[in-house]
């Protein structure tokens, strides 16, 4: 075996560092990203390359944020653990209940990051559905009594 090459002399030469330890060529792959909103279905959302350019793809990313909006007011509203529940048991599901709630929450804001148009409609939507749903007077049997201000707290 030749010296030069077992030392790595013999290997061909790499391109030039760009300053964050990545090659040139590896910089010009990488997809820009928006730092205003934008229109268009070409997008990144959450995940490296998802939906990507297909239409089909981002109507599925559009409908996943709002879901996940949906759920995050499913669960700012729910009511899961009832009166006379054992203590420590309704402050463990509580506890998961939050913890989830943040979860989703925090990826929907992740998704708004994006900064495309229809992620943020979307999730502005499934939260004003969400709520329609389950925080608003429109299903409930009976009013609560009425407070100086008609919205809850914003505890979510």
């Amino acid at each position: 075996m030749n010296m030069d090459h077992a030392h790595g002399m013999g290997a061909p030469a790499q391109a030039p560092m760009n300053g964050t330890g990545g090659t040139m060529m590896h910089r010009h792959k990488m997809m820009m990203m928006h730092m205003s909103f934008f229109w268009g279905t070409k997008a990144e959302v959450l995940f490296s390359g998802w939906p990507g350019a297909r239409t089909g793809m981002y109507a599925l990313a559009l409908a996943l944020v709002f879901v996940l909006c949906f759920s995050v007011e499913w669960l700012c509203h729910c009511q899961i653990i009832r009166p006379g529940s054992n203590h420590v048991a309704a402050g463990i599901v509580q506890t998961l209940l939050h913890t989830v709630r943040v979860g989703l929450a925090n990826m929907v804001m992740l998704a708004v990051m994006s900064f495309n148009g229809g992620v943020f409609l979307v999730a502005v939507a499934g939260r004003a559905l969400g709520f329609f749903f389950f925080g608003s007077r429109v299903f409930k049997k009976s009013s609560p009594p009425l407070k100086a201000s008609n919205l809850p707290p914003m505890s979510c």
